[in-house]
């Protein structure tokens, strides 16, 4: 059920017209539950046993835990349980290729059985969510939730169950203990929210798509001018596409009372790639950074661990979003970035003297290329691209969607003049009305015009 279907629309209005009714109530906790569990079924109603088993066993661990001396135990066999159903259902085929193709190279006459398994949507997002409770109550920052149903309710609500934001449970889960405040501000921030993702996804993530599935379905068939492009155009789809998620999903939940963390924060005018990771997929990043990366012992034990930490976390978060080398390359290729340019970016005269358009150009520069590993169907066709675009035929003629790359120069010329002083250019009423109109006149086009819908690109991970 995605966002922008009819069906979800009829399914949020009756959903939204009880919970008004029973807000405040006892009923409201079994209301969302019943209303999670019915829109994840609503894929596939196998997915609900996976999900139930995870909420149901990482509520008993922590009864546990709270009684027990070996606190440590019971957390192992959450983390364990919980990547355990991540590597069967979503890497299991990945490791079995491999291991087989090591078995065949080197003449070991053994054959891993590939099992035939369906990826749960959204696996990835809420089996960290429910770790983020066992091990904020390991180290003491949250309190047991009393209530299966809260705790089973924070795990599954169902705006951002498929594709996060992946929320705390120290900050997310004291929501549901108190009654839903619902005020006309919400609404009217809410309905903004989903009506800003509505258009990122619908009105321009789908129409970039257009552009970018045909090139990169048949990469050997194209110039390196029109894979830079379609490579461009797939930096900013990504990028619409899953913000265009998030804005819909917090929309939806502030329209319910609820606040859920902001997840994009520009990314495209980070001027660092640190800056980068600290507005792209923040609740991700910082999820990464809480429970892997200090846990390693961060910048404690000096610079060669901390390198070596920030590497293998950032390979980790590449493994993360797919079961592929393409996604290992990818989030390799950020953590070499980082390491390489990070004593670049502590000297003052990269802080001072580099002008920050220059930092922000290199940002994206890089950042754009490394996408290609991430959309690229194989290492193969990754690797035929780079080539193509840093070959001759970079400077073939290729035609230019001159509407999708009018889209991308607004929108960053917005968020740039927004972050700079010129921001007061932005705020007149008109400017707001006349940029709304203009928004609502194309979605209504683009819907005319009987664009197939598309499902979210990280409904995937």
């Amino acid at each position: 059920m995605l966002f922008q279907t009819w069906q979800f629309i009829v399914f949020f209005i009756i959903v939204y017209t009880l919970f008004l009714q029973v807000k405040g109530t006892r009923f409201q906790t079994p209301l969302l539950l019943a209303a999670s569990y019915f829109f994840y079924g609503w894929w596939n109603p196998l997915y609900l046993l996976l999900i139930v088993y995870s909420t149901v066993l990482d509520y008993t661990v922590v009864q546990f835990m709270e009684r027990s001396q070996r606190k440590r135990i019971w957390l192992a066999v959450s983390i364990c349980n919980n990547l355990f159903l991540l590597g069967f259902f979503k890497y299991g085929e990945f490791f079995a290729e491999n291991l087989n193709a090591a078995f065949q190279a080197t003449g070991v006459p053994l054959d891993v059985p590939m099992a035939d398994v369906l990826l749960p949507v959204g696996i990835s997002f809420y089996t960290f969510q429910s770790m983020s409770y066992t091990i904020d109550f390991y180290r003491g920052e949250i309190r047991r939730e009393r209530s299966f149903l809260r705790f089973a309710a924070f795990v599954s609500l169902f705006p951002q169950l498929v594709a996060g934001p992946i929320e705390r449970a120290r900050t997310f889960l004291p929501q549901f203990a108190r009654e839903a405040r619902i005020t006309w501000t919400n609404i009217s921030d809410g309905l903004t929210l989903f009506l800003i993702g509505f258009f990122k996804k619908v009105a321009i993530a789908d129409y970039l798509a257009m552009h970018v599935d045909p090139v990169y379905a048949y990469p050997d068939e194209h110039s390196g001018s029109a894979l830079l492009l379609a490579t461009f155009f797939f930096g900013w789809q990504i990028y619409f596409d899953f913000s265009g998620y998030t804005d819909m999903a917090r929309g939806i939940a502030r329209m319910m009372g609820f606040n859920l963390m902001l997840n994009f924060n520009r990314p495209y005018l980070a001027n660092s790639l640190g800056d980068f990771w600290g507005r792209w997929h923040i609740s991700l990043s910082s999820w990464f950074k809480d429970y892997v990366y200090i846990p390693l012992g961060g910048n404690r034990r000096g610079t060669v661990h901390m390198y070596m930490n920030m590497f293998l976390v950032m390979v980790i978060s590449g493994l993360w979003h797919g079961a592929a080398w393409t996604f290992v390359i990818w989030g390799a290729m950020h953590a070499i970035g980082r390491i390489v340019t990070r004593p670049m970016e502590q000297t003052a005269f990269y802080r001072e003297q580099v002008p920050n358009i220059v930092k922000q150009a290199w940002v994206f520069a890089f950042v754009t290329v490394t996408w290609i590993f991430f959309r690229a169907e194989s290492l193969g066709d990754a690797w035929l691209i780079l080539g193509r675009i840093f070959s001759p035929s970079l400077f073939t003629a290729s035609e230019l969607p001159h509407l999708a790359f009018f889209f991308c120069m607004v929108i960053w010329i917005y968020q740039y003049l927004d972050e700079t002083r010129a921001r007061f250019a932005l705020q007149p009423s008109f400017v707001r009305i006349g940029a709304a109109t203009c928004m609502i006149v194309y979605v209504l086009v683009f819907l005319i015009s009987g664009t197939p819908e598309q499902a979210f690109i990280y409904f995937q991970f």
